[in-house]
């Protein structure tokens, strides 16, 4: 053999009687008799359900990433735009719209939760890195920017509590101090003479 891999006709015969095996005589699959179809995937001919797992894909696909995200993808399975809002809602479909289905809706809830839980360790961190050091060097620009971004946080965070219902729901006590008349307090004469 030579260092290129060239090899003369005689030794290439010998390696190729010794790699090949062989050669078995078969029919064309016509004359071996009834071809039949493999079982059909996906929705099967004239199904036109829409699969649990789309259902789901689209579902969360509207609910993290918003309608028209989820619209899009929608319409490359040829899923209509209501069924979208179905599957973002938890029903299956249209007609269930007002009794959604168990399953999708605790997926749904399970994977808003885990972003929610993302967002808040996040946003857990930016708060802690918020010092009232740092707070007291920024210029008043800055520090109208970091207000009105914790203002917007405040009030999603309520929005997500409202969403919570019986006891769950956070509740705040705010004790007032007593007013009292000056009446009520001792009075002592002091006088200017020692």
């Amino acid at each position: 053999m030579s260092k290129l891999g060239i090899v003369s006709e005689e030794q290439f015969k010998k390696e190729l009687d010794n790699c090949v095996s062989p050669v078995v005589e078969r029919k064309p699959p016509h004359e071996q008799g009834i071809i039949t179809p493999k079982a059909e995937r996906g929705r099967g001919l004239g199904n036109v359900g829409v699969p649990e797992e789309l259902r789901k894909l689209i579902g969360e696909e509207s609910v993290i990433h918003g309608r028209q995200r989820a619209l899009d993808l929608a319409s490359d399975f040829g899923v209509s735009p209501s069924s979208v809002s179905a599957y973002a809602k938890g029903a299956t479909s249209t007609a269930t719209y007002q009794k959604p289905e168990e399953t999708l809706t605790r997926y749904l809830d399970s994977r808003k939760k885990r972003i929610t839980k993302k967002a808040l360790r996040v946003l857990h961190a930016s708060l802690d890195s918020i010092t009232p050091e740092k707070l007291a060097t920024i210029k008043a620009r800055d520090a109208s920017a970091i207000a009105k971004d914790m203002s917007v946080i405040s009030k999603n965070m309520e929005k997500a509590n409202e969403n919570l219902t019986g006891d769950n729901k956070p509740q705040f006590v705010v004790y007032a101090p007593t007013v009292r008349d000056e009446r009520t307090y001792e009075t002592i004469v002091v006088s200017d003479n020692y």
